[in-house]
């Protein structure tokens, strides 16, 4: 058995009642377990392949009889051996022992075979391109010295996934495991896998016919749509490959560079241009991914990047759409070619033989926008737009205007667009740009005038300067007690206090700002000041009448929760008198020990309840109110007692 067989466990009765339970070595670990009843096989299994396709004897369970049988020094076979009529099964055991010389022979053939092969199985793609229907699709070959087609990709995708052992001929058998592929073929195994494993699944179903990029399902290839043409160039890319089209096969190479397409303008006459292209561009096949274009082109197969497809390939599409071979233009439309067409196409245009100040008469100048803001009897937000080319100055919504320049139409429309993005009207009595929209204002001066200061030039006006977004802030705040009353002093808080209780309705309702009667904005997102008065107003109960007049008096007892506001408000100056300090100060812990608690009730009262007696003594002395909760045990029920007190 060469130790390739493990017996594991065994439950040994007599001859005829036994169990065992054993492990083979293959390619790799095989378990195996017989049981035999009353003389008969009751039941045989193992985890290999060849047991789940046939449900049967396999040459690991037979394997395992065998080692079961020759193990003389076990203690099972010994009482085998001495059971009365052992010798009976004698004919049984060498048909087994014919059969299982003949399994191990072929394990030992698999196993030499396997090491022979590792690592050096290869892929090999082949690309098939219908120009009529405009569908692409990849079959495989497979092999070492030898390449084999791969007839059957879902049937391929079962032998991965079961490990198998399998002959395609006298100069290819291995076990399917991505160990036996070489190195440069395991991405295109992984793709194949991929879609092997859709075409299984998806023809499966004999009730139903589906369908796969529109195609029916085939087992000999893959159909390519949109997203199998992004991934079969992502893994053959920089190599080249078997590609058909039109029943001639060649190799291509797949490649991330961009193709040589471009145009040239050059002067035919005084008066006329052409363009033309620099390929037959019939000759070009254009394919379309999901993420990507593709170019055929002189045996290369080109992935084009965004910018190449927006600018040559969007240009040579124009060309092909139409049947134009070369497009005839005169001086009066070199202003559109410039202004319009190069702006977009940028560098697909080559200009060849055409002097430089012949040029320069039709090319526009860089294009400058200048931006004047300011608001109008309505407040509504106002922008008048000026374009500048050179010395030229104009407003570009009055139409009436007559220019014989060279203007850059791309970018004056882009400098436009941005008006209407953000929610600008047009203005025609007055030939500018209006903004009514209150909230539309808050977010241009909030968010939308940085980007327009990094695009244009922007001017402004001392009104427009004065209605901007305000951060309202109490510079200093007085505190202090007196004739046992809390006064908090107000009187030098940045906000209109006529204005105070709309303000804090709309800060209640969680809006991003309020605007003022004058007409600017009062932030009220993340505003510690509002903050602060909003806790100040609703936990104190105040009357924005005593706002109004710029001081709050309220009871002595509202000291701490003073306190704890002050604490959460940032940059104000805050000035607290000596009794308002020593309030804060000294309701702590450590006056609390130096309160005595009558001799008649500290036998009688519990740590908690003298503590409790203590807090009420320090309130009282403060003028302070205090309630006694009925869980808080500290005998209320005894009158007698806290009348001592």
């Amino acid at each position: 058995m060469c130790g390739r067989v493990k017996i594991v466990h065994t439950e040994y009765y007599d001859s005829k009642n036994f169990e065992i339970s054993g492990i083979v070595i293959g390619t790799e670990p095989y378990k195996t377990y017989i049981s035999v009843c009353d003389g008969e096989v009751d039941d045989i299994t193992c985890n290999c392949q060849d047991y789940y396709n046939h449900y049967g004897v396999c040459k690991h369970t037979l394997a395992t009889v065998m080692a079961f049988a020759e193990d003389t020094s076990s203690v099972q076979q010994e009482k085998i051996n001495h059971t009365k009529g052992s010798n009976q099964y004698r004919n049984f055991k060498q048909i087994v022992n014919t059969f299982y010389n003949e399994e191990i022979e072929e394990m030992e053939q698999e196993e030499e075979i396997t090491l022979k092969n590792k690592g050096t199985i290869k892929l090999e793609p082949k690309i098939i391109y219908d120009k009529f229907s405009g569908d692409m699709k990849v079959e495989f070959k497979i092999g070492s010295k030898k390449m084999y087609k791969l007839k059957d990709l879902s049937e391929f995708y079962t032998r991965m996934l079961e490990k198998e052992f399998y002959k395609y001929g006298e100069k290819l058998q291995f076990v399917h495991t991505k160990e036996m592929f070489e190195e440069d073929s395991k991405p295109l195994l992984n793709f194949i896998l991929q879609y092997a494993e859709i075409i299984k699944y998806a023809n499966s179903n004999s009730n139903s016919n589906y369908r796969y990029y529109g195609k029916a399902l085939s087992d000999t290839s893959i159909i390519l749509g949109n997203s199998g043409i992004d991934d079969i160039f992502q893994v053959l890319k920089g190599k080249k490959v078997a590609f058909q089209k039109d029943y001639n096969t060649e190799e291509i190479e797949l490649t991330e560079e961009q193709p040589n397409i471009e145009f040239r303008l050059k002067k035919v006459s005084d008066d006329q241009y052409v363009i033309t292209p620099n390929i037959e561009i019939f000759n070009v096949t254009i394919m379309k991914g999901k993420d990507y274009r593709y170019v055929l082109l002189n045996k290369k197969l080109y992935r084009c990047s965004k910018e190449f497809e927006k600018t040559n390939l969007k240009l040579l599409e124009l060309f092909r759409q139409n049947y134009m071979t070369e497009v005839l233009l005169g001086k009066q439309e070199l202003t559109g070619l410039f202004s319009i067409i190069i702006p977009k196409v940028k560098d697909a245009i080559v200009i060849e033989n055409i002097p430089e100040e012949e040029i320069e008469q039709y090319r526009p100048k860089n294009l400058e926008t200048k931006l004047y803001l300011d608001f109008d009897k309505n407040d509504y937000l106002t922008a008048e737009i000026k374009f500048i080319y050179g010395e030229e100055e104009f407003n570009p919504l009055n139409e009436k205007l007559k220019l014989d320049f060279p203007r850059n139409r791309i970018e004056e429309t882009k400098a436009l667009n941005v008006f209407r993005r953000t929610g600008f009207m047009f203005d025609s009595k007055n030939l500018r740009f209006i903004l009514p929209d209150e909230e539309k204002i808050y977010e241009f001066l909030t968010e939308d005038i940085n980007y327009y200061m990094q695009k244009f030039e922007v001017l402004a006006t001392e009104k427009f300067k004065n209605k901007q977004i305000r951060h309202p802030k109490i510079e200093n705040m007085g505190v202090k007690v007196e004739n046992d009353l809390l006064s908090i002093d107000l009187k030098n808080m940045d906000i209109d206090s006529k204005e105070l209780q709309e303000i804090m309705e709309k800060y209640a309702l969680k809006k991003k700002y309020h605007r003022l009667k004058d007409g600017s904005f009062i932030d009220l997102e993340e505003n510690q000041e509002i903050g602060f008065l909003d806790k100040l107003i609703t936990g104190m109960d105040i009357d924005y009448q005593q706002i109004k007049e710029g001081e709050i008096r309220l009871p002595i007892n509202r000291s701490l929760y003073l306190d704890q506001l002050l604490k959460g408000i940032k940059g104000t100056e805050i000035t607290k008198n000596a009794e308002y300090k020593k309030i804060v100060n000294e309701l702590n812990k450590d006056q609390l020990e130096e309160i005595k608690v009558p001799e008649n009730l500290a036998p009688i009262l519990r740590y908690y309840q003298k503590t409790g007696f203590k807090w009420l003594k320090v309130l009282d002395s403060y003028h302070f109110g205090g309630i006694l909760a009925d869980d808080m045990g500290l005998r209320k029920n005894y009158p007698n007692v806290i009348c001592d007190c």
